[in-house]
């Protein structure tokens, strides 16, 4: 199974859990997204990025050059809970 079929048995086995009128207003902020250019904005798979600092979860900073120097780097966007 590829990534993408996978991704769409997820987001319908998810579907299946909300009320009709909650996953109503997450497909219109997802069509508001994708209107307003949000999709042409963010971060491809294998694009570079400039050098930023993250804190870890101790409170401590992270550089990424210093991450990159020990190797390559993955980066994780995880949205959190809205």
């Amino acid at each position: 199974m590829s990534l993408a079929e996978k991704l769409t048995e997820m987001r319908e086995a998810a579907a299946k859990n909300f009320p009709p009128q909650v996953a109503e207003i997450m497909h219109r902020a997802t069509d508001d997204l994708v209107k307003g250019g949000a999709v042409d904005r963010v971060i491809k798979v294998g694009s570079t990025l400039p050098s930023f600092t993250l804190t870890n979860q101790d409170g401590a900073a992270v550089e990424s050059a210093d991450l990159l120097a020990r190797g390559p780097l993955m980066l994780t966007i995880y949205r959190g809970s809205w």
